[in-house]
């Protein structure tokens, strides 16, 4: 029997299992929302109590919030097939697996503690390259500057784990050096983060979310020429919600009405 590994993660980088286990839940369905079986292996890898996750809807939140990240790099990679995608906050996702398309390049950066996870599982190669360091401090960009342009930086619950002044530090250092390119995160508005101790996954971690934004359009304030493109509530995305399964399309415009729901978005912006 093979060794698993155990998992050394601070509290926030914890929160980097449950979009895994999404991933890999939705993965064992007969009609699943996505196929990842690259993530289904690394669950079984992985020495934790995924369980704990079981039976909450955070998990096909994870997964329909994903596909709306995952719809907007795939977009960028259609207009620039060999341009840059930066992956803040990787964990242990597996975007590039899911949207490479043979002649893209590829940044993962993340904190030191999970990034020494996720090389446990992942390597190097010629288009793709892992970084261990903080959104905040900036001293990556100089890496993604070193590779083709035009760059699109996701960030997938990650910036809501910030307080505001870091957030708005991080967006601010990607928007002044890399004008004119994309930037995709989500948002947490104010009722969301009085309401967390309610959260069925985030509940049974101890990572606490920071920064409230109730309107996305506030990030335009933060640096001349960003711009708001987008902002979808999850699984809402129009190409998105016209791929789902017939039970879905008719079940998200009525969630869509949920405070929760309102509080939350997924944003992309043009830097």
């Amino acid at each position: 029997m093979t060794e698993k590994h155990r998992v050394d993660l601070g509290p926030v980088q914890e929160t980097l299992l449950i979009p895994l286990y999404g991933r890999a839940v939705e993965s064992r369905k007969p009609r699943p929302l996505v196929r990842d079986p690259r993530a289904t292996e690394l669950v079984g890898s992985i020495d934790y109590d995924f369980a704990k996750f079981d039976g909450g809807r955070s998990l096909v939140g994870s997964v329909l919030r994903g596909m709306v990240f995952d719809h907007w790099v795939a977009q960028f990679l259609a207009e620039h097939p060999a341009g840059t995608v930066v992956e803040i906050g990787a964990g242990l996702n597996t975007r590039f697996e899911r949207l490479d398309n043979g002649s893209c390049h590829w940044i993962d950066l993340d904190l030191p503690d999970s990034m020494r996870l996720r090389r446990r599982f992942f390597a190097d190669t010629e288009r793709r390259t892992m970084l261990s360091g903080s959104v905040v401090d900036g001293a990556w960009l100089a890496e993604v500057q070193d590779r083709p342009a035009p760059y699109f930086f996701v960030a997938e619950a990650v910036l809501i784990y910030l307080d505001r002044a870091d957030a708005r530090t991080a967006v601010r250092q990607i928007a002044s050096r890399f004008p004119g390119n994309q930037l995709a995160f989500d948002t947490w508005g104010r009722w969301i983060l009085r309401n967390q101790h309610r959260h069925d996954a985030l509940k049974k971690t101890s990572a606490t979310l920071r920064w409230a934004c109730d309107d996305p359009r506030e990030i335009e304030s933060w640096q001349p020429g960003i711009r708001l493109v987008e902002s979808s509530t999850v699984g809402a995305q129009p190409d998105v919600l016209r791929r789902l399964p017939l039970p879905y399309r008719i079940l998200m415009p009525a969630l869509r009405l949920l405070p929760q729901a309102r509080a939350y978005r997924l944003n992309l912006y043009q830097t």
